[in-house]
């Protein structure tokens, strides 16, 4: 059976936020200089990046 954890995680890939786990683990590998964003700010730049700041998503 598929844990809770693992539906989380789909349900965030769905609607095109990777996990920030990765994000993190990406970050200590490749940028171990640079201090990783917060969690709630890895949540609005990956919206940010997605709709462009369009009035939340919305096109009017």
């Amino acid at each position: 059976m598929i844990g809770l954890k693992r539906i989380g995680e789909m349900a965030r890939l769905m609607v095109g936020q990777p996990p920030y786990e990765a994000y993190l683990a990406h970050m200590r590998q490749h940028h171990p200089d640079r201090a990783p964003m917060g969690r709630v700010e890895f949540f609005r730049d990956r919206e940010e990046a997605r709709y462009g700041g369009r009035n939340g998503g919305k096109c009017c």
